[in-house]
C-alpha cells in the first residue's frame, strides 16, 4: 500500500476545509443590514390622571406604513458589537367616534383630531457566539434598547400637549444561524427583558426570524418575519405597543 495516499488525502481535506472557511459568508469583519418593514401595528396608550386608553390604530384609522431600519455589526472571532436604529412614525386625522381624555385634555366626539406618534428605537449590544463555524453559529445577545416615544393629539380649541417618554430597557437573549447549502441560511433571534418596580414597569420583546440568500460572500438578500412588543406603566402613563409582520432587506459584508 502506498503510504503517501492517506497523507495526500488528508492534505486535500485540510485545504478544502480552509478554502470553504475562507469563502463562507460568515468570514467577515463588518456587516451592514438595511431592512424595509411594513408591520401591522397595535397601539394603545393612556396618559394623564383619569386618562382613557386610546386605541390609536382603530380610533384614528391609522394606515400601515413601511419603515427602514439599519443594523451594523463588527466581528472579531466569536465576539460581535451590534448597533441598530429605526424610526417608527404614524399619523392620521379623523372625527373622533368617542370622547377621549389624554394628557389632561378632553377631545370631544365628532371633533376633527390629529394624532402623531414618533417612536425612535436605538439598540446597542454585544453578541458572543460560543459555537461558531463556517456553517452557522449559536450565540448569546446582550443589548440596551433605548426607546424614545413622542405622541401628541391636536384639535381645534384644545391646547396641544406633547406626551414624551424615554424608556431604556436592558435585554438578553439568543441567536442561532444554520446553512442549507453554501449560500442559503436561516437565522432566529429572540431578546427581551422585564423591569417591574413600584414606580416603573416595562417589558420589551423582539423576535426576528429570517432567511438569507447570499449572492457570493459580500452581498445577500433577506426575507423575514418580526414581532416587536413594548409594554410600560410609568407614573400616570401606560402603553401597549405591538408591531408584527414580514420584511425584506439587503446585507453587505466585508
Amino acid at each position: 500500500m502506498n503510504l503517501r495516499l492517506p497523507f495526500l488525502a488528508a492534505a486535500m481535506l485540510c485545504v478544502s476545509g480552509v478554502a470553504s472557511a475562507q469563502s463562507s459568508p460568515e468570514s467577515y469583519g463588518f456587516e451592514g443590514r438595511l431592512i424595509f418593514w411594513k408591520p401591522s401595528p397595535e397601539i394603545v396608550l393612556t396618559s394623564g390622571t383619569l386618562g382613557t386608553p386610546v386605541d390609536f390604530i382603530n380610533t384614528f384609522g391609522v394606515e400601515e406604513k413601511r419603515f427602514r431600519s439599519y443594523q451594523i455589526v463588527t466581528k472579531a472571532g466569536k465576539h460581535k458589537v451590534r448597533f441598530s436604529k429605526e424610526d417608527i412614525k404614524y399619523d392620521a386625522t379623523t372625527e373622533l367616534p368617542v370622547t377621549i381624555r389624554f394628557q389632561g385634555q378632553t377631545y370631544t366626539v365628532g371633533v376633527p383630531t390629529t394624532a402623531e406618534l414618533d417612536w425612535h428605537l436605538t439598540r446597542i449590544g454585544y453578541e458572543w457566539d460560543p459555537v461558531s463555524t463556517p456553517r452557522g453559529f449559536l450565540g448569546l445577545v446582550f443589548d440596551l434598547e433605548y426607546n424614545k416615544m413622542n405622541v401628541q393629539l391636536s384639535a381645534p380649541g384644545v391646547t396641544t400637549e406633547i406626551f414624551e417618554h424615554t424608556i431604556p430597557v436592558p435585554t438578553i437573549g439568543g441567536i442561532a444561524r444554520g446553512y442549507l447549502g453554501q449560500y442559503i441560511s436561516f437565522t432566529g433571534e429572540l431578546t427581551g427583558f422585564k423591569v417591574n418596580r413600584s414606580d416603573f414597569v416595562a417589558k420589551f420583546f423582539d423576535f426576528d426570524l429570517y432567511g438569507t440568500a447570499n449572492l457570493g460572500r459580500n452581498l445577500g438578500v433577506q426575507y423575514g418575519y418580526r414581532r416587536l412588543t413594548l409594554n410600560y406603566d410609568i407614573d400616570n402613563d401606560a402603553g401597549d405597543v405591538k408591531l408584527k409582520g414580514p420584511y425584506f432587506g439587503l446585507v453587505v459584508r466585508f
